[in-house]
C-alpha cells in the first residue's frame, strides 16, 4: 500500500503539485478507510486521552473526515463534507424541528456533526479555541483529537450530548470529558494536523496532531445539543463550524499503520 501511494504521487499533474503546500507534515481530514500515505514527516504519537488534559470541545457540520459510516457527500466548500449513511432513512419525527429557542446554531435535526475533543500535554485549563491547549510555559505540547461523528435527531430518547461534555470534570487530576462515545467501532489512529475551513491542500496546517476517529455514526438528541449551548460552556462554543475539504494527495497524508 505504501508503495502504491508513493507511485500515485507522480501521477498528479505538475500544475496541481505546484498548488500544494510544500514541506508540511501530514494533514487532516482524510478518508479513514484508506491507509495509504506518502508524507515522510513523523512525530511521536501523543499519549492516550486519559493521560492528557482536555483543552477544547467543538463541532463541525458536516463531518470533515470520510469513513465507513459517513460516506455520503455533502458537497464542496466549507459547508460540504460528509454525511452519515443513515441520513436518508430518518423518520419524519426524527427530522422535525421542535419548538423553542435555538441556542446552538448551525445544527438542525437530520444534520451530521463531527465532534472533536482536543487534548494537550500542557498543564492548562479548558477554554475557548485551540489557544487554550498552549501556555507561555508550554508552547510545544503533544496534541490528540478524539473524534465522533453524530447524526442529529429530534428524539429526546437518543444519546445525550451532555454525557460527553466537560462540565468541570476532573479525573486523576486531569481535565476530562464525562465520557467519550463507545460502540461505534475501534478508532482509527493516525498522524495529522488541525482542521477547519481556513486550510486546504494549498494552505496547510503546521500543527502535529495524533487523531483517533471512530468509524461509525451515532445518533444524538438535537435537544441535548441545544441544551449544551443554552447553559453555556467554558469553550465559548455557540455554533457548529464549517469543514476543511478532504485531503487526498498522498504526499499530504501519513500512512495508517
Amino acid at each position: 500500500m505504501r508503495k502504491i501511494a508513493f507511485l500515485a504521487a507522480f501521477l498528479i499533474p505538475a500544475a496541481a503539485q505546484a498548488q500544494m503546500c510544500q514541506g508540511f507534515g501530514p494533514q487532516t481530514p482524510r478518508d479513514i478507510a484508506l491507509a495509504a500515505g506518502a508524507n515522510s514527516v513523523t512525530f511521536p504519537r501523543a499519549p492516550e486521552a486519559n493521560q492528557m488534559n482536555l483543552c477544547d470541545i467543538h463541532t463541525h457540520t458536516n463531518a470533515e473526515h470520510k469513513g465507513p459510516g459517513f460516506s455520503v457527500s455533502g458537497g464542496p466548500g466549507e459547508h460540504g463534507g460528509w454525511k452519515c449513511n443513515q441520513t436518508d432513512t430518518l423518520t419524519e419525527a426524527e427530522l422535525s424541528m421542535p419548538e423553542g429557542t435555538e441556542a446552538f446554531h448551525g445544527v438542525k435535526p437530520g444534520d451530521t456533526i463531527e465532534v472533536h475533543w482536543v487534548y494537550t500535554t500542557c498543564d492548562v485549563i479548558p477554554g475557548p479555541t485551540l489557544n487554550s491547549c498552549f501556555s507561555d510555559a508550554c508552547a510545544n505540547p503533544a496534541l490528540r483529537v478524539e473524534s465522533q461523528v453524530f447524526l442529529v435527531v429530534n428524539d429526546e430518547g437518543a444519546p445525550d450530548f451532555g454525557d460527553f461534555a466537560y462540565d468541570g470534570n476532573i479525573s486523576n487530576g486531569l481535565h476530562q470529558p464525562k465520557s467519550l462515545p463507545s460502540g461505534t467501532g475501534d478508532p482509527v489512529v493516525f498522524a495529522g494536523s488541525t482542521t477547519g475551513p481556513s486550510y486546504t491542500q494549498a494552505i496547510c496546517s503546521p500543527m502535529q496532531v495524533t487523531w483517533s476517529v471512530r468509524p461509525e455514526c451515532m445518533k444524538v438528541s438535537y435537544q441535548s445539543v441545544q441544551q449544551w449551548g443554552a447553559k453555556g460552556n467554558v469553550f465559548g462554543e455557540d455554533h457548529s463550524h464549517g469543514v476543511r475539504q478532504l485531503v487526498t494527495a498522498p504526499e499530504l497524508l501519513a500512512p495508517i499503520n
